[in-house]
């Protein structure tokens, strides 16, 4: 890592992933080598020995960090406690599960350290998913309700990779869920967003936390709260810092100070 901190910071929310997490910290350590990172794994209160085995890797991988939740809080919560704790200003999510490729994660690290301050997000388009077909319909009929009402212009919001700011994610509103409306909240905010064509793998071990009908209830709350705070947004346009030798007389003397004039040449008028 370097002196100075590092670049990037890896945030992966695992929960129950012993079969996967210790060969998936070991792809993302392989692929950002020579690179300043670190890896946070946090993990979400698993049952078995996925704790355990990243902490194996620990002494061989020393950009290695674990969190651990003493109760079961979810994808976002564990994502959100990986963005707190990151030292990086760029932070790369990836699912736990092994099936989102780490080699592409640093290209779209890069680009978006590369972009323009105002580019928030750059999220991860799975285009030849290994998933079986029924979740792949669902999937399909989710991104295509949410795109249309939200007009996030994001085809694929349930790709766990993505690189963003992190200080653009830290101004987003925390709900539960909230990771899969990254997009429309990071446009809320007044950020541009991108999005790349990434590799997706199967599932080689353990099982979806989400079955369809979960997903598909929690998408209905969900859509109708994200369509509310985007209702709800305003923008102030361009944010500049102002100092007293930039301010005209009309300026300065602001809405009391105008006021107070019109009173009194209105009154002179009078007289």
């Amino acid at each position: 890592m370097d002196a100075q901190g590092p670049r990037y910071s890896i945030v992966v929310p695992v929960f129950d992933e012993e079969g996967a997490a210790a060969a998936l910290a070991l792809e993302i350590a392989a692929a950002f080598a020579g690179e300043a990172f670190e890896i946070i794994f946090v993990d979400d209160a698993s049952r078995d020995g996925t704790r355990a085995a990243l902490a194996d890797l620990q002494p061989g991988t020393p950009e290695l960090r674990i969190l651990a939740h003493a109760r079961n809080a979810g994808q976002s919560r564990a994502i959100r406690t990986g963005v707190l704790a990151a030292r990086g200003p760029v932070i790369v999510t990836l699912d736990g599960d092994g099936q989102n490729d780490p080699a592409d994660a640093p290209a779209l690290a890069r680009a978006l350290e590369a972009g323009p301050a105002r580019l928030g997000l750059i999220g991860g388009e799975r285009r030849e998913r290994k998933d079986r077909a029924a979740k792949r319909w669902a999937s399909r009929l989710a991104n295509g309700v949410r795109r249309r009402l939200l007009r996030d212009r994001a085809a694929d919001t349930g790709c766990g990779l993505k690189a963003m700011r992190r200080e653009a994610f830290l101004r987003l509103p925390y709900f539960d869920h909230m990771h899969r409306y990254l997009p429309a909240l990071m446009l809320r905010e007044g950020y541009e967003i991108d999005f790349w064509v990434v590799n997706h793998r199967p599932r080689l071990a353990g099982r979806s936390k989400y079955s369809n009908l979960g997903r598909l209830w929690a998408a209905v709350s969900d859509l109708g709260g994200v369509m509310w705070l985007t209702s709800r947004a305003r923008d102030p346009g361009p944010i500049e810092e102002a100092s007293s030798k930039h301010l005209s007389q009309r300026e300065r003397e602001g809405p009391i100070g105008l006021a107070q004039q019109g009173r009194g040449e209105g009154e002179g008028l009078r007289s």
